[in-house]
This record gives structure tokens, C-alpha cells and sequence, in this order.
């Protein structure tokens, strides 16, 4: 039985590292990019985690950044913790979503290869990747039982599902905003522990083109970086972009709720937020249209491909 739960493990770190650094801040913020081999890898991971194929999941995360906690939001958390936490899977789109997701920029996804082909074959992929081989190892290398396996592959899927989803419910109602206080999103430990590094919320919608999707916090508390790290050092990843100290520390200090540890110069009330978040300037990630000079020009980029 200790094999299979050390395997659990594994496999959920595999499947949700493919959704938070593949789907997530490769595929729709651009923050970083990868090799076909890394970038296969991430596919798989994704694939195995069942949350739709990595192209729906993009379109529905650009439109959440670029129309947050609007009708526009797939997942607007203002109509409560339950619709946006799983709510919003199990009925039918706004027309707002579907409208305005019509209208974001995709094209840089339909351009990859794998993503195209992930989607040509995704229900066998899922069949495979969610269900049959995380049963089957465990039957096959130490003789698991089918019960025990299937229960135990089940169980992986659901937390796997929960982290995600917590990123959408919790992590846009409970915490701190340094960054933002104009906005729900928040700083949340406890959803960046479970979610790999997906909980420095109200950083991440704040500057969404950021690869760590955090401005502190060590790689305990955001796996997903140090994933990124590593696939940077050994030449899988390359131009990640980060936001420069100066221009974080200038936000905070003019949006900010004055919680970020140096800032005792906040213009802003801690308890005072109210939601006055216009989002004709909302940027969904790196090569949004609506991305400012100021914000292209100042982000450091490390890992230049032609330097590694």
C-alpha cells in the first residue's frame, strides 16, 4: 500500500504541475517559453489532470484575467464561493463569457503542434493518462489490488481537482492584497501549499505575465517555480519574464491594502476595498494587445534562448 500512495503522490505532482506549468503559465500567460520535449511533458501532465483540453482551458483562463469577476468571467466569484469553486462546470455559460471569449486572441495557441494534436485526441489521451495507466501501475509493479488502485487514482483526481479550483473560490475571497486592493483576488498560503505556487493570487492578477505568478514565497510554497527552474537550467525553458522590484514596489504603494512588508506608505485602507477594477486595461498575460510599453520594457527576462 506504500507503494501506491508514494505514487499517488507523484502522479498528482506530474498531473498538476502539467495544469499550473503547462496550461496555465505557459499556454495562457506566455510567461516563459519551452522546448517540444518540455512542452510534450506538460501536455501529458495536463492531460492526465482532466480539467478540458489545453485549448478550452486557455480561452476560459484568458477571459477570466481579461473580464475578472464580470458576467464575461467563466468563473466570476462574486456570484458566490460554490458557483466559482465547481458551480459555473455544471451549467450552461453567460452569453457574456462565450461573446467576449470569442473575441480574445488565441492564435498563438492554435499555432502549437501539440496543443492541436492534444486536442484532435483528447478523450483517448484522458482515458488513458486519468484512468487506465494510474490504475494499472500500481496493479502491474507490486500487486495492488483493482479496488484499492482504481479508488486510489480516483482520490488523486479529486484533490487534484480541488486544488484548481480553490485558486477560483478561495484565493479570490480570503487573504491579503498587496498589490491590488481594487481587486477580489488574493494572497492565500494555504491555497499556494496545495496548488503548487497558484495561491500568490492578487500578485498574479496584478502582473500575470510573471512565470513565478509570485513575488515571494520559496519554491515549499511554489513548486511550480522551482519545476520552471529546473527546466530552465537543463535548456527546456527559456525567456522567462519577471516584473521588475521597482515596478511591483511602486503598484503596492499605489493599489496596494499596505500588507506588503516594506510599504507602511500604502495610499490605500486595508479594510476599505471595494471592487472598482476597470477592466478595459486588464491584460490576460505576455502579447496582450492592451499590455502597456512601460510594463513590456521593464520585465526582466532570464534564460534568453540565446544564451543558454
Amino acid at each position: 500500500m506504500w507503494q501506491t500512495i508514494v505514487f499517488l503522490l507523484v502522479y498528482v505532482s506530474f498531473t498538476t504541475t502539467g495544469v499550473t506549468g503547462g496550461a496555465h503559465r505557459l499556454w495562457a500567460h506566455r510567461t516563459y517559453k519551452a522546448k517540444l520535449p518540455f512542452r510534450i511533458w506538460l501536455m501529458l501532465g495536463q492531460t492526465g489532470a482532466l480539467q478540458n483540453d489545453i485549448y478550452t482551458w486557455v480561452r476560459d483562463h484568458r477571459a477570466h484575467h481579461k473580464f475578472t469577476d464580470t458576467d464575461a468571467d467563466p468563473h466570476n466569484s462574486t456570484r458566490g464561493f460554490f458557483f466559482c469553486h465547481v458551480g459555473w462546470l455544471l451549467m450552461k455559460k453567460h452569453p457574456d463569457v462565450i461573446n467576449k471569449g470569442k473575441a480574445l486572441d488565441m492564435s498563438d495557441v492554435e499555432a502549437d503542434p501539440v496543443v492541436i494534436w492534444q486536442r484532435k485526441y483528447y478523450i483517448p489521451l484522458v482515458l488513458l493518462l486519468t484512468f487506465i495507466m494510474p490504475t494499472w501501475v500500481p496493479m502491474y509493479y507490486w500487486g495492488e489490488s483493482f479496488y484499492v488502485s482504481f479508488c486510489v487514482s480516483l482520490f488523486r483526481y479529486v484533490i487534484s481537482l480541488n486544488g484548481t479550483w480553490l485558486v477560483n473560490s478561495a484565493a479570490h475571497m480570503w487573504g491579503y492584497r498587496p498589490y491590488d486592493n481594487s481587486i477580489n483576488p488574493t494572497e492565500n498560503r494555504f491555497v499556494s501549499t496545495i496548488g503548487f505556487g497558484e495561491g500568490w493570487h492578487n500578485y498574479h492578477h496584478t502582473f500575470p505575465w510573471d512565470y513565478k505568478a509570485a513575488e515571494l514565497g520559496n519554491y515549499r510554497m511554489n513548486l511550480t517555480t522551482a519545476l520552471l527552474d529546473f527546466a530552465a537550467y537543463i535548456g527546456q525553458a527559456y525567456d522567462l519574464k519577471t516584473v521588475s522590484e521597482e515596478m511591483v514596489r511602486k503598484r503596492a504603494v499605489r493599489t496596494g491594502d499596505g500588507s506588503r512588508m516594506d510599504d507602511k506608505h500604502s495610499v490605500n485602507d486595508v479594510g476599505g476595498k471595494e471592487n472598482h477594477h476597470f477592466h478595459d486595461d486588464c491584460v490576460w498575460g505576455w502579447g496582450d494587445k492592451d499590455m502597456k510599453d512601460e510594463e513590456r520594457n521593464s520585465a526582466n527576462i532570464t534564460y534568453v534562448k540565446g544564451d543558454i
